[in-house]
């Protein structure tokens, strides 16, 4: 920014000097004196440059030979700092790093991340080598960066959920239901239900539960050798150390549920809740040998007749026969007309 000094302090020769100069200077220069006016009128006491002053003040002064004679209200170290700063921020924003385009397609990204979000037990490699199998070649490296983005920090390990889902026909589950008869007693029922098929494999009633009462229960249930590879229980004290002999000579492994965790028994612990809503809240009970009459005929019901959310509608010990699809539909009562049961007559 070059200038040539004009006379500031006499008219005469100031208005000579102007008359060498083109009109885009004098444009120029009055437009930056103009500026300056505007900003003294802002405020009177202290002017205060906003950033489009500051802007306009340096744009404008480049285009003016004389812009330090120009110059009335800010010194010409301070439009040169404004310029020095405009020009760190034009460089910071041009030097930005731009975002860089992934090497591989987003589609194939997104099947990474899925893949590692489905099958947490997977590391990179084995991710990899499925990827090689759909014809799609990537390092694994590149495995590798987008796998921590969609597990940071987390090991392969099987959570809870995961493992009921994957073990679901290996699974059974037990728990005690406690009925309070017409003489506010307690009568307390035991249960076993199969996780795949939400089938009551076995149940029994008793005032007494013992470990031994109970241990003869896992006896009954499993003859045989029709048993499952796990059983979830919580931890009653009516489990003791006789159904844990009881399990181990079958080869079962006993799964406790933490303390005050029911939903780590879920299955089981819905079916109870289904037994007091669907039957024994409508129901007075007299004595073990009443409850276990009705729960034997609650218990056929719900394993062959009726249908279950939980497994897409079907029933737990469905027919071998082909439904009929033809005929007139008859309504059979179940617990004297507290249910009913539909078939088409044959």
């Amino acid at each position: 920014m070059n200038s040539i000094k004009p006379a500031r302090t006499s008219l005469i020769l100031g208005t000579l000097n102007d008359v060498t100069r083109s009109n885009l200077q004098l444009i120029a220069e009055n437009a930056l004196l103009r500026q300056q006016l505007i900003v003294i009128n802002r405020q009177v006491k202290k002017p205060k440059f906003t950033s489009l002053d500051r802007l306009l003040l340096v744009g404008l002064a480049s285009t003016v030979q004389s812009w330090k004679q120009a110059l009335l209200i800010v010194k010409p170290d301070t439009l040169l700092r404004w310029h020095r700063q405009g020009f760190k921020l034009f460089w910071r924003f041009k030097s930005k790093a731009k975002k860089a385009k992934p090497k591989i397609s987003e589609e194939t990204i997104a099947l990474i991340q899925q893949m590692a979000h489905e099958n947490p037990l997977w590391g990179a490699e084995r991710i990899r080598g499925e990827l090689l199998k759909l014809s799609i070649t990537v390092s694994k490296r590149t495995v590798r960066k987008y796998l921590r983005k969609t597990r940071p920090g987390r090991t392969p390990t099987q959570n809870w959920s995961t493992f009921l889902c994957n073990h679901s026909k290996q699974i059974w589950a037990c728990d005690f239901l406690t009925v309070t008869d017409l003489f506010f007693s307690q009568i307390y029922a035991f249960i076993i239900m199969e996780h795949a098929s939400r089938r009551i494999v076995h149940f029994d009633v008793t005032r007494h539960p013992t470990d031994e009462w109970v241990a003869q229960q896992l006896r009954e249930a499993t003859p045989n050798d029709q048993k499952p590879k796990y059983l979830i229980r919580d931890n009653d004290r009516k489990f003791g150390p006789a159904f844990e002999r009881v399990a181990a000579t079958r080869g079962i492994e006993v799964l406790k549920t933490p303390i005050a965790a029911p939903k780590a028994n879920a299955l089981c612990e819905r079916l109870m809740g289904t037994l007091r809503r669907e039957c024994l809240d409508h129901l007075f009970i007299l004595g073990e040998t009443h409850l276990k009459r009705i729960l034997k005929e609650y218990v056929k019901y719900y394993n062959q007749q009726r249908p279950h959310q939980g497994i897409e509608q079907k029933l737990p010990e469905p027919k071998l026969d082909r439904p009929i699809s033809t005929g007139k539909i008859l309504a059979f009562p179940v617990l004297g007309g507290l249910h009913h049961s539909y078939e088409r007559a044959s």
